[in-house]
């Protein structure tokens, strides 16, 4: 298969905020619930069609803890997109969102990032609303906001293609 792009992503955020288990659903649309804590990083690739391209992302899986920090800056070298990905049920996972923008910004050239709340099924035991997350997003300049479910796979194909779109067109 001919592949119009090849683009390496970075998802980052707070250990427990969903990066694993968003990556898995997209990769495999299963919703593995017992996934294990990622140690440094996980890498997966998937072919899409986006747009009539065939495109194929490298996902960087950052584990969130902040043990693992030191090693972001070489493991986001050559990155051509993010996701930034908080838990909608737990607060401090987008307050650290600025620690998480420092290390990204601290680059010679910009990326374009989306911002991603995950278990959007839980929206019982909801703490960050909606609206505050797109607020968020607008503030900090992120190419786009969304909320998901890997459980219910709600929105997870759409954050991948919406990112691809964007690194696309900036091709």
């Amino acid at each position: 298969m001919m592949l119009d792009a090849i683009f390496k992503i970075v998802i980052l955020g707070d250990a427990g905020s969903g990066k694993t288990t968003l990556t898995q659903r997209f990769k495999t649309d299963m919703y593995i619930s017992d996934t294990q804590m990622t140690i440094g990083v996980d890498f997966e690739t998937k072919n899409i069609e986006v747009d009539g391209k065939k495109v194929k992302l490298m996902i960087w899986d950052f584990g969130g803890e902040e043990r693992f920090r030191f090693i972001l800056p070489e493991y986001i070298a050559g990155a051509m997109g993010g996701i930034f990905m908080y838990d909608i049920t737990n607060y401090p996972t987008i307050a650290h969102l600025d620690n998480w923008l420092d290390v990204i910004n601290g680059r010679k050239e910009q990326i374009p990032l989306v911002l991603v709340g995950g278990k959007a099924d839980l929206d019982i035991i909801r703490q960050i609303p909606y609206k505050e997350g797109k607020k968020i997003a607008e503030e900090k300049g992120f190419c786009s906001f969304a909320e998901c479910s890997s459980k219910t796979g709600e929105n997870v194909e759409n954050s991948f293609k919406t990112l691809t779109r964007i690194m696309l067109s900036r091709q």
